[in-house]
């Protein structure tokens, strides 16, 4: 029996620049979803932006029959004076806090070396085994974290200029937009994209909502409460505490850690463990008694997935996709219960 000839070095090459060219194409379309995605963060960004406005707009539109530009820009003059007559008022108190917690941070570090200092396993690890330098790094490591910070700032400007402009733009003209995106589906399907499209609006407008419910809830009982424990810094937690809100799970956890770490080196283990208590109280309060009846009037989504859509899109998208997990995980439940269950399924019982 004559053995089979063997593939030609070219047939072979062949293969190869096949397979190589297929790994490039989709490496290229990885790459290009990643941006795709980073581009849709950034535009629903904007959303959450704009649709409340322009729902605030409609709705003094309707209640005093002003038009709709002109109820949107008194609205946005509001907003504007808000967050103006907030930031004035607050300004010199959280100068004030910034720079004792400046002063307060590097002097809790000393006494942590000091206290780790007075014990054999501290005295130990400052002796000839531990070198300072060698955790902190040397001169060219602290420039590359000092340029790595200013990258990062930069880039959240940036970020933030690009999600502004775009919500001007939405709230402007949000019909524009919306007609383009119907024109995309076929004529007997409009109607129903209108729908989906009035959904996901009246979905991503309550949700910020009731965020911003639960943010004014906690970071004012924080407040409150760190004053009566005659905590340093109160006004600069409690505003940590209340913006951090709106992530959520994740949010309550970050916002503990500098409040315990101040308690602590200000006020010893008893202090500590008071915050704690504080903080638990405040996040039980939100998540037992404000969130329930908040979701109840406006959007509920199961705790478990909205835990679970954090740290999958939070893992690939950073900050910004960690930020924003709910309300995609919204919009996805939305889609999925309009456009498959509804519609593929015929279930028209299932509640949107």
């Amino acid at each position: 029996m004559e053995p089979s000839p063997t593939p030609s070095l070219t047939a072979y090459v062949h293969r190869v620049l096949i397979a190589v060219g297929l790994t490039l194409l989709l490496l290229a379309l990885t790459g290009l979803l990643g941006l795709a995605f980073g581009v849709f963060l950034r535009l629903l960004a904007a959303l959450l932006i704009a649709l409340p406005l322009r729902a605030g707009a409609e709705w003094l539109h309707r209640r005093t029959g002003l038009p709709t530009g002109l109820a949107l820009a008194l609205l946005a003059l509001v907003v504007l004076g808000l967050l103006g007559g907030m930031g004035w008022l607050f300004s010199a108190t959280l100068s004030e806090q910034l720079s004792g917690l400046q002063q307060q941070l590097p002097q809790a570090l000393r006494n942590v070396q000091d206290r780790v200092s007075n014990t054999n396993w501290g005295q130990w690890l400052t002796g000839e085994n531990f070198d300072l330098r060698k955790l902190t790094g040397g001169t060219s490591e602290w420039l590359g974290r000092a340029t790595g910070i200013f990258s990062t700032t930069f880039s959240i400007l940036a970020d933030g200029y690009v999600i502004i402009f775009l919500a001007v733009f939405l709230v402007i003209q949000p019909k524009t937009y919306r007609a383009g995106l119907v024109m995309l589906v076929p004529k007997a399907g409009r109607a129903r994209a209108h729908e989906v499209c009035d959904k996901l609006s009246d979905t991503l407008v309550k949700w910020v909502l009731g965020r911003l419910v639960s943010m004014a809830v906690v970071g004012v009982v924080t407040v409150v409460g760190l004053r009566f424990l005659s905590m340093p810094l109160a006004g600069v937690l409690g505003l940590f505490a209340g913006l951090v809100t709106f992530i959520p799970n994740i949010g309550p956890v970050v916002s503990m850690v500098p409040a315990l770490l101040l308690a602590f080196f200000n006020g010893g283990p008893h202090m500590a463990l008071y915050v704690l208590l504080l903080y638990l109280g405040a996040q039980t309060l939100e998540s037992a008694a404000v969130s329930p009846v908040v979701q109840q009037r406006l959007i509920s989504l199961p705790p478990a997935l909205i835990l679970v859509g954090q740290l999958i899109i939070g893992s690939f998208t950073g900050l910004l996709g960690l930020t924003l997990a709910t309300p995609i995980i919204a919009i996805i439940t939305v889609l999925v219960k309009m456009l498959y269950i509804q519609d593929v399924l015929g279930d028209e019982d299932a509640k949107v």
